[in-house]
């Protein structure tokens, strides 16, 4: 059995319940931006490219600084009421940390939104490396987030485990080579996510952490 030397996180659906905080900022800016509120699917739908990317798509110009304030305004001055970590998280990273491995955050998140998820929650200690979607050329599902990971710390590809909650962060950890192991304790595509990856798929953050102990 392989042992890993490295493993890399997502955070959203992954570490952090903050699809809800996510999906209710994107809706304050459109409600008073665009007098509309979108549904969670067509809010999903948007995930990829960076919150900033989305939100120039959409607004230019002058109104784009307005909009850009009052998007991260909303989203930490709500975070502490409409976010936090799943139960077992810190459990887990402790139990990793104690191990000596290398771990990393790989999420299609803007570095601003995902600092103040990970600094709130004060989880940033955990991580040797974060890469968000503000770190790459491409977001996910390429692999390039993972493949800084392995050559940061001169890693072979099969010594790495990606924890992610996405169909995204399945291609992504299969073009690069490395174990997927997927979350749906709060999956937003969890159907997709357990028929793409039945073998690795784990429903609670003790199925994984029972899982992940006899492989580090």
């Amino acid at each position: 059995m392989i042992k890993y030397k490295g493993i890399i996180f997502d955070i959203d659906g992954t570490l952090t319940s903050t699809n809800e905080l996510i999906i209710a900022t994107f809706n304050h800016i459109a409600q008073k931006y665009e007098n509309k509120i979108y549904t969670e699917e067509e809010i999903y739908a948007m995930f990829g490219p960076t919150e900033d990317v989305i939100l120039k798509e959409k607004f230019n110009g002058d109104q784009f600084k307005n909009v850009y304030e009052d998007y991260y305004k909303f989203y930490k001055e709500n975070h502490p009421t409409m976010a936090d970590l799943y139960p077992g998280i810190i459990d887990l990273l402790e139990f990793i940390r104690s191990k000596k491995i290398y771990t990393s955050i790989f999420t299609g998140k803007g570095r601003k939104t995902s600092l103040i998820t990970l600094e709130l929650l004060d989880i940033t200690k955990y991580f040797d490396m974060i890469v968000t979607g503000d770190d790459v050329s491409n977001h996910k599902p390429s692999p390039e987030g993972i493949l800084k990971f392995i050559q940061k710390f001169n890693l072979n590809p099969e010594e790495v485990l990606m924890i992610g909650d996405s169909v995204a962060d399945i291609y992504a950890s299969r073009e690069a080579g490395v174990t997927i192991a997927s979350v749906v304790w709060d999956s937003y595509a969890k159907e997709q996510v357990q028929k793409l990856n039945p073998k690795n798929c784990f429903n609670t953050v003790e199925e994984l952490s029972l899982w992940l102990e006899e492989r580090i």
